[in-house]
């Protein structure tokens, strides 16, 4: 059973950077990038953070807030948080239950072996907590921009209040 466009974003609360936890619920009225990552500060997870923090003050003027979410713990997202000067919060997942949640814990192969992992994907979800977009298997190279560019195509289309 996959989520899928138009449903309600699962809630869930996490511990995050910020030194609080962080639950879905408190971003209502905001649209959300919650984008899940295999591993801090290895490549593709680097490229695709540091993508989303330079663009970071163009999601903000959309009303936008975005969260990367891995299974590492809180000290290892301080460390690349740190290291990369990321100006948005990192959740931590070490139960794995968002991940499952969000069916983004699956089986991957890797030179041949099969095992249990976070599978790159981005969910943006709007200010009511429905699901806007997902791209599943992402690409880390300009995958950021490619979700500016649809946030900002969704906050066009919407007319009225």
């Amino acid at each position: 059973m996959s989520l899928k466009i138009n449903s309600s974003a699962p809630n869930f609360t996490s511990p995050s950077t910020s030194q609080k936890n962080y639950s879905l619920k408190d971003s209502l009225g905001k649209y959300v990038v919650l984008y899940f990552y295999p591993k801090d500060n290895t490549p593709g997870c680097t490229i695709e953070t540091n993508d989303f923090n330079k663009l970071l003050s163009k999601f903000k003027k959309l009303e936008c807030e975005i969260y990367g979410i891995s299974k590492d713990n809180i000290k290892s997202h301080d460390k690349f948080r740190d290291k990369y000067k990321i100006k948005f919060d990192l959740l931590s997942d070490e139960k794995i239950s968002v991940l499952k949640k969000y069916k983004v814990w699956a089986k991957k192969k890797f030179m041949g072996r099969e095992f249990m992992g976070i599978v790159r994907t981005t969910f943006l979800i709007d200010k009511k907590g429905k699901i806007l977009k997902i791209w599943e298997n992402v690409k880390a190279k300009d995958h950021a921009i490619e979700v500016l560019e649809t946030l900002k195509a969704f906050t066009k289309n919407k007319k009225g209040p």
